[in-house]
């Protein structure tokens, strides 16, 4: 007998298993909490609405107005002339800007249509009134 026969040989793979477990568990992961990151830090009561389809758009603004009349543009506090100069340089580098409004229900309708007026005043005409589907 040939003492080379009873050796095992070398095998020369790579295992790709624990990089596929790696990867499909990172993928997991940023499916659960992408919209999670999406979702405003900014709480407030939308009302509801019988009919309504989610909005999702890279090319938009979204303005909340709280219970309180705070306005806010993706998550930071403005005011109304600095409500007005973002939106108008954001038009500026994308003409078909769509614009989301976040209201409160308890927001007054005056307050509401002052920002609506601002908008229309800027040339924005991609408009959006956001709700919570009706359950």
């Amino acid at each position: 007998m040939n003492r080379r026969s009873l050796r095992p040989k070398i095998v020369a793979e790579i295992n790709i298993a624990p990089l596929t477990d790696v990867a499909l568990t990172l993928l997991v992961i940023f499916m659960i909490t992408t919209p999670l990151i999406l979702q405003s830090s900014i709480k407030i009561n939308l009302p509801e609405a019988a009919s309504g389809k989610p909005f999702t758009n890279t090319r938009q603004i979204n303005i909340t107005i709280s219970d309180n009349n705070i306005i806010y543009i993706d998550d930071k506090l403005v005011t109304r002339k600095d409500l007005i100069s973002k939106v108008k340089m954001a038009r500026k580098d994308n003409p078909d800007l769509e614009v989301i409004l976040f209201s409160d229900k308890m927001v007054r309708f005056k307050n509401i249509v002052a920002i609506l007026d601002d908008l229309n005043e800027i040339g924005i005409r991609n408009l959006n009134i956001a709700a919570k589907v009706e359950q």
